[in-house]
């Protein structure tokens, strides 16, 4: 064999030198394995022996318990979010206020209308009166934003101002 290398112009020294650095790096390489080894199947043991002398089943039984309570409080907020979203289109969403005064002789703004609309400013304007010694209630129905009787200019700025509620913000942002 030293003959082939001789042939080439290689000295059989270094190719034994050469073949020795290389096996100590192996060696190396494999006592380095062997150590990681050891750590992760101690730090596996330990894992599958529990904490605090528990089993690892114990701890599995008692989050897949959890995932299922979890499951159902899901299952329940659902129901609940589809009834809100079925009866959100009957609410009242929108209002608007305009408070006033009705007669010169009584200050303070005592009298209001409020309008109260659905998403589809559907809804209601109450409009209270008051004076010194009574206080009217008077109701009035909004269709689509439009009323079918004459409104007070109270009316129809409580009305405004609920058809357009929220408007604002998206303006500002």
């Amino acid at each position: 064999m030293s003959g082939i290398f001789e042939s080439m112009g290689i000295d059989s020294g270094i190719v034994i030198i050469i073949l020795l650095i290389l096996t100590i790096i192996l060696l190396i390489n494999v006592v380095s394995s062997n150590m990681r080894l050891s750590r992760l199947e101690r730090k596996y043991k330990l894992f599958m022996r529990g904490g605090d002398a528990q089993s690892l089943e114990k701890v599995f039984v008692r989050k897949f318990a959890q995932i299922d309570r979890l499951y159902e409080a899901k299952e329940d907020h659902d129901h609940d979010i589809s009834f809100i979203k079925k009866n959100l289109n009957v609410m009242f969403s929108k209002y608007g206020i305009e408070k006033y005064d009705a007669f010169d002789d009584v200050g303070g703004k005592l009298s209001f209308a409020l309008a109260l609309l659905d998403k589809n400013n559907t809804g209601l304007i109450l409009n209270a009166v008051h004076s010194r010694d009574n206080c009217f209630l008077y109701l009035k129905e909004i269709v689509k934003g439009e009323s079918y009787v004459v409104l007070s200019q109270e009316e129809v700025e409580a009305l405004r101002k609920a058809v357009n509620f929220g408007l604002g913000e998206i303006e500002k942002e």
